[in-house]
């Protein structure tokens, strides 16, 4: 991704503190939507590609520390940087606790808040990587039997063929061909790269007692 193919999205309240921001990113090549509380982003929500937000804490109705929370309930995986005037220790580590980026107390160095900004935009970048590469062994993993989806969870649990074909009632050449069969279909180059798919779908590693 390009950095004109990022957004920054900035909450805050006063609009003066908005522009002076939007200004910013937009000097480095950003692209920037800005909103003036957590509601009116809600409402609008922003357009899809890598983004990071820029939150200011005190916010008029829903606070900024509450409306990280509430995305964090509702699994929105977007990094924060969070903008205070009247910031405290207490405030700044349960922010940075709950996933923020960084905390930056007014007034704050350009340079440093374009530092958190690039670092969370390339976190979200590799978030959203993550999420496409799930999906995609998800799909996948529908395409097998619902055999070679035992036989998977039996490999990944690091059961031997002969092992596997006691346990499901076949023979070891049944299970070798249905290995070979889910190998082609996960597009495994290996049985390491097999295990590390089946981690990414939470398909457990760790043989379970027989």
């Amino acid at each position: 991704m390009t950095p004109e193919q990022s957004t920054v999205l900035v909450v805050d309240d006063d609009i003066s503190v908005r522009e002076a921001l939007s200004d910013l990113f937009q000097s480095v090549g950003l692209m920037v939507e800005a909103y003036a509380s957590a509601q009116e982003f809600l409402k609008n929500p922003p357009r899809d590609g890598p983004c990071c937000l820029v939150l200011d804490v005190r916010l008029p109705g829903k606070s900024g520390l509450d409306f990280q929370h509430e995305l964090n309930e509702s699994d929105v995986r977007l990094p924060i940087i969070f903008l205070t005037g009247h910031g405290d220790i207490p405030m700044s580590v349960r922010a940075m606790k709950a996933g923020a980026v960084e905390f930056l107390t007014k007034p704050f160095r350009e340079q440093d808040l374009l530092d958190a900004v690039h670092a969370a935009l390339a976190r979200d970048r590799l978030n959203r990587e993550d999420e496409q590469l799930l999906s995609t062994l998800r799909q996948r993993l529908a395409s097998l039997t619902p055999r070679e989806q035992a036989i998977l969870a039996l490999v990944a649990a690091g059961r031997r063929n002969k092992q596997i074909a006691f346990e499901i009632g076949t023979s070891e050449v049944t299970v070798k061909v249905h290995r070979t069969n889910l190998m082609r279909k996960m597009q495994a180059s290996s049985l390491a790269d097999l295990i590390t798919m089946a981690n990414k779908l939470g398909i457990p590693e760790k043989p379970s007692p027989i």
